[in-house]
């Protein structure tokens, strides 16, 4: 970590008998790369089709009082469409 931590930003591994500190402000700024694989594929022709029909569908049962609609199916496919693209992607990242 190149970053002094100020003392509320240090937490001790009680475990260990020589108590190193773990700089929880490097954690904070480590990116997960699945979060960020998945917004990039979020952004794909093929997704953005996906979510689209998912916000019509939100939009159309949200309006009403009362539905037994649900987005369930929209979603499912959304979900499905944006995993299959960071499936393809994902493990070029893992070291």
């Amino acid at each position: 970590c190149n970053v002094s931590p100020s003392e509320s930003e240090v937490v001790p591994f009680p475990q260990l008998h020589h108590k190193p500190f773990l700089c929880t402000c490097c954690l904070c700024r480590s990116q997960d790369p699945l979060e960020t694989i998945r917004a990039k594929c979020e952004q794909t022709e093929h997704c953005v089709h996906y979510k689209e029909r998912l916000e019509i569908c939100e939009a159309r049962v949200g309006s009403r009082s009362s539905t037994e609609e649900d987005c369930t199916e929209e979603l499912f496919d959304f979900l499905h469409a944006r995993d299959h693209c960071v499936s393809h992607k994902l493990f070029h990242n893992v070291k």
